[in-house]
């Protein structure tokens, strides 16, 4: 339920991120994203007290989509046999690797975030999972390049450029936080002549622009499908990278954490048994500071 306390939290992580003005222009469209939302799903699951949420008593296995399977069969069907046959009883909860269709990376670059390869099955082969506790990744810090939004970008057309960042190569970024060897900036031809974007971990895995609010409800929608599909814990993938400022190191900087604020907020309000993870492989205090003040950010 969206209550007038959540909706003060929400409006605040938005104006703290993207000022007054946006703010304005942009919270009628969450809150009615939102609205919209909770109107058409109702919570099959009740949410466990916040000290029960993760026990010892559950054990989440992480597999890939086809880590078993057999000739002939979809392989999340030939999962989902296998998990019921001989895992009934023990685990509680399947991490899902991404199941998206992708192009690199393990399928970490991500062509359509609210698509199932084909080569894995399809969402009803998902929902016969849903008997456990599902955890979706959402790659939310970059796209495919192969992506439909990068190709319109790179074919010019109108409001694709937004989803990206695009930088003038002699700007120095030499204190950016590099978890890779590949350059920081790729150089693509547009209509517009070469345009030098941003790709924190590869050629193939475009940066996301959450400097642009609209990239921001887009995202939010995605994660609104996932619990909509089923996701009861969602990862955040690379989240450490989200927001961008030239200047500073680029990772963990204070729009990131009110942006995961801002969705914990919003699954609190509409789907308050879904878990938030996030993924960050930094050191400890790096780590445990996406807890927020232990009840704002992430759960895990």
């Amino acid at each position: 339920m969206l209550t007038a306390e959540i909706e003060a939290q929400l409006r605040d992580h938005l104006t703290f991120v993207y000022g007054e003005a946006t703010e304005q222009a942009v919270w009628p469209r969450l809150r009615q994203l939102l609205l919209d939302f909770d109107a058409q799903h109702t919570q099959p699951i009740a949410p466990r007290p916040p000290h029960e949420r993760l026990t010892e008593d559950d054990v989440i296995l992480i597999t890939y989509g086809d880590q078993v399977h057999e000739a002939g069969r979809p392989p999340l069907q030939t999962l989902a046999e296998v998990l019921n046959s001989s895992f009934a009883g023990v685990v509680s909860g399947v991490h899902i690797l991404p199941f998206y269709p992708y192009t690199s990376d393990d399928g970490f670059s991500v062509v359509d975030y609210t698509a199932v390869d084909p080569n894995l099955g399809s969402w009803d082969d998902l929902q016969q999972l849903c008997g456990y506790r599902l955890m979706y990744d959402a790659v939310v810090n970059h796209i495919s390049a192969s992506s439909a939004w990068f190709q319109a970008f790179l074919r010019g057309e109108p409001g694709a450029e937004g989803r990206f960042i695009a930088m003038n190569p002699a700007t120095d970024l030499s204190g950016v936080t590099r978890p890779r060897t590949t350059p920081l900036l790729t150089p693509f031809e547009t209509p517009n002549g070469t345009r030098h974007i941003w790709t924190t971990f590869s050629a193939d895995q475009i940066d996301l622009n959450f400097a642009n609010p609209e990239l921001l409800l887009e995202m939010t929608a995605v994660l609104l499908e996932y619990v909509a599909r089923g996701a009861q814990l969602i990862r955040l993938d690379a989240i450490g990278y989200l927001w961008k400022e030239v200047g500073t190191r680029c990772i963990h900087l204070p729009q990131t954490h009110r942006i995961v604020q801002l969705w914990r907020a919003a699954l609190d309000a509409v789907a308050p048994h879904v878990l938030l993870i996030t993924e960050t492989n930094v050191p400890h205090q790096d780590n445990i500071s996406y807890f927020g003040d232990g009840s704002n950010e992430a759960q895990m």
